[in-house]
């Protein structure tokens, strides 16, 4: 991280003007666009933005303009703004994708045999913290990264997030050899704004493709069989070895990861989806700090799909839901002539209906709905109970998904 370095002139000058030295140093080292971590971000990641990229043509010939051509064939742009915007957000966020390998053991009944994939990630700090997508390292036994100089390094999974499809590696390299993205935000987009995706399809590296927003708040479901929340669609495209590459706003900000194609051949068909980064931003301390993301818990067991919601088979003991007296599936124990015969009574268990008045239909969409919340929130559940309907307050619990 860089600083500024400064001398103390307190036995020289007065102290008012030392304040308005220093008020003007911190604010230099904010609004210098290089390095915006806040204490609470720590080390982890960038999150200034950097300066804006030319939105619109400059008078005479923009800095970022390529040099006038003059070989015969080729024909200049005149300074396009959008090729310009392009230009400028490759050249400044490229050396940032990394190119991930991967290999494992698969044991078989007469031979071992070894699976290969790839994918791509991108650097978050100067430190050796990639990201990339859940999917592109699990199960791996060896993890390599090709960073932007050629080097191909050992790379260590740091931490997943399976429900989110989210992974942190590490590599041991020089400062000089990584240049860490910055995050932006992705609560604020619109359909419509201008993305761009980079990363190594088909293992063509730092492969950069241009589109729009074209679709937000999708629900995609993960490996693990989690819901993934505020999905973002796009129109560029999207290739195998795209998975965990950056998705990049006009200002060269990360503002989602590129997990999923929607393709019946395998390939680009113009729908890919992206992990939003505010959501990724969320995890990314405990992923780092822990190597896992606590979230919350219902403490349901077992519950069955019926047409009027989710029946409740079997809670934890001592569970938020036990506690908060959420009825499971009971076994009534009946006389009939001198043997007593246990028997199902349907009736004395609870069948969820909602969760914070929105209907959940599926387990999916359940723990989807508690997991939006933090470990230790209270959640309104809605349950049918005695042919009537009732809210039941339950404050959660905690639980690790690896």
């Amino acid at each position: 991280m860089q600083g500024t370095r400064t001398r103390n002139f307190l036995g020289v000058i007065g102290p008012h003007v030392v304040t308005m030295v220093l008020t003007l140093i911190v604010a230099a080292f904010v609004f210098n666009g290089r390095d915006g971590r806040s204490a609470s971000d720590g080390p982890i990641f960038r999150e200034a933005a950097r300066p804006p990229l030319p939105s619109s043509p400059p008078e005479g010939r923009s800095p970022e303009a390529p040099a006038p051509v003059d070989r015969p064939g080729i024909v200049d742009v005149g300074g396009n703004a959008d090729e310009l915007n392009n230009i400028g957000v490759y050249e400044s966020v490229n050396r940032a994708v990394v190119n991930i390998s991967t290999s494992a053991t698969v044991r078989g009944l007469f031979q071992d045999a070894e699976v290969s994939g790839s994918g791509s990630g991108f650097v978050i700090n100067d430190d050796g913290y990639i990201l990339t997508n859940h999917h592109v390292v699990e199960g791996a036994d060896v993890v390599q990264v090709g960073l932007f100089d050629g080097s191909v390094l050992d790379a260590r999974v740091v931490g997943t997030d399976p429900s989110n499809d989210v992974a942190v590696i590490r590599v041991s390299a020089p400062a000089e050899t990584l240049f860490p993205v910055v995050l932006g935000e992705s609560s604020d987009l619109r359909v419509g704004q201008k993305v761009l995706a980079l990363g190594n399809p088909f293992g063509l590296e730092r492969t950069l493709t241009t589109g729009i927003v074209s679709s937000l708040d999708r629900s995609l479901e993960a490996q693990n069989g989690r819901m993934i929340r505020g999905v973002i669609q796009t129109d560029a495209s999207i290739n195998p070895g795209n998975s965990g590459g950056p998705l990049l706003n006009a200002r060269g900000e990360v503002i989602g990861m590129t997990t999923a194609i929607y393709s019946k051949v395998g390939q680009s068909a113009g729908i890919g989806f992206a992990v939003p980064i505010t959501m990724i931003k969320r995890v990314l301390r405990p992923l780092v700090e822990q190597g896992f993301v606590e979230r919350a818990t219902l403490g349901i067991s077992r519950v069955y799909s019926l047409d009027q919601g989710l029946l409740v088979l079997g809670v934890e003991p001592g569970g938020p839901a036990d506690r908060a007296g959420i009825r499971p599936l009971r076994v009534r124990y009946v006389r009939e002539g001198p043997f007593v015969r246990a028997r199902i009574d349907p009736d004395s268990a609870d069948v969820i209906r909602a969760i914070d008045g929105i209907r959940v239909e599926s387990v999916s969409e359940m723990l989807t709905e508690v997991e939006s919340h933090a470990p230790g929130e209270t959640i309104t559940v809605t349950v049918l109970r005695n042919g009537g309907s009732e809210e039941i307050e339950v404050p959660l619990g905690r639980t690790i998904i690896r």
